[in-house]
């Protein structure tokens, strides 16, 4: 009896450290979240500007925006600063949750994981840019372009901003996919011939999400569904070349594979 207490009490005083070191590392990425929030606040309408552009460019002269809500000229900006503040601070964020699980990997997880981490942020961050100036331009240009004769798009500041992330998470989303496939062809999940057997399944599976995900008009829906396919290709492309040479390097590997 006595034996089995100390090690109860230890396993507990272990697990309240845990807590206490993810109580830190969650205050400390909030607070980076807040301090990149409140330099923003200053620039809020600029921001919106900004993100307004693909379509306040594209509407017909002399139409413009406008906010059905009382309080969205306030709260719409303030709520895109958030959103940029929390994309902004995103390497902040990564990194404590990095200093919290880095302790309890290996040598060679660790290794893998920075890569793999600082490669799925950098394809969310490209997937946001390629959204904003090369898909929100031509949607606009196609919805603008079927507005039927004597209607005028007057579109609310709120709603065009919904819109707007919807389409970053969607494309930053769909940028991750040759992360993924990467990833489980590295836990040896999945290899080559089982990708490639796989394809048909995929293309299916990106329209259907995309049918899902992007707002209701087929270019939106084309727009996102083939660059998952290409980028699909893509993952597969990287596994048959880098996991291959890991296996020509480590002749263990490639042996137990065979």
């Amino acid at each position: 009896m006595s034996s089995t207490e100390p090690k109860e009490e230890g396993q507990e005083q272990t697990f309240i450290s845990h807590l206490v070191e993810l109580r830190s590392r969650l205050l400390k990425a909030v607070a980076g979240v807040l301090i990149v929030l409140v330099c923003l606040l200053p620039f809020a309408d600029r921001l919106y500007q900004f993100i307004a552009q693909p379509l306040i460019q594209r509407l017909p002269q002399g139409s413009q925006m406008v906010a059905i809500e009382v309080a969205s000229p306030f709260m719409t900006p303030v709520k895109l600063a958030f959103v940029v503040a929390l994309f902004v601070a995103m390497p902040i964020v990564l990194y404590q949750l990095w200093r919290f699980v880095a302790p309890g990997l290996y040598g060679h997880e660790k290794k893998l994981a920075v890569p793999l981490l600082v490669s799925s942020v950098l394809m969310f961050y490209l997937g946001c840019a390629a959204a904003y100036y090369v898909v929100l331009p031509k949607v606009f240009t196609f919805l603008l372009g079927i507005t039927p004769t004597g209607v005028a798009m007057m579109t609310d500041i709120g709603h065009y901003l919904d819109f707007v992330l919807t389409m970053f998470f969607a494309f930053g989303l769909c940028f991750e996919v040759p992360v993924v496939v990467f990833l489980l062809a590295l836990l040896g999940w999945v290899n080559v011939p089982q990708l490639t057997k796989q394809r048909p399944y995929v293309i299916l599976a990106a329209f259907v999400v995309a049918a899902i995900v992007a707002p209701p008009d087929v270019l939106s829906m084309l727009m996102l569904a083939i660059p998952m396919c290409l980028l699909y290709e893509i993952g597969v492309i990287a596994v048959r070349v880098f996991l291959r040479r890991s296996d020509a390097v480590d002749p263990s590997k490639a042996s137990s594979g065979a």
